[in-house]
């Protein structure tokens, strides 16, 4: 389970750092704190998907928020 690019197969890459600014914009900087001691520097939708679940997070939703994350594919996701 977990998001995938569209006909890659395959999880998308996100910087830790981009997640961390996300959880702290939304007022939840106890989450933040644990995103940092449990996330590697850089995310696998894929491969992290639990760890993203247990902070609230869904794979899908990051990936629509934070767009080309590390991967710089933001505009195939139809980002702006």
């Amino acid at each position: 389970m977990g998001a995938r690019l569209p006909g890659t197969g395959v999880g998308m890459q996100i910087d830790k750092n981009q997640i961390l600014e996300l959880l702290r914009n939304q007022g939840d900087d106890a989450k933040a704190q644990q995103a940092d001691q449990e996330l590697p520097g850089t995310v696998d939708t894929d491969q992290h998907a639990g760890i993203l679940e247990q902070l609230g997070l869904s794979p899908m939703d990051l990936i629509s928020k934070l767009g080309g994350g590390g991967g710089g594919l933001g505009g195939l996701l139809g980002g702006r």
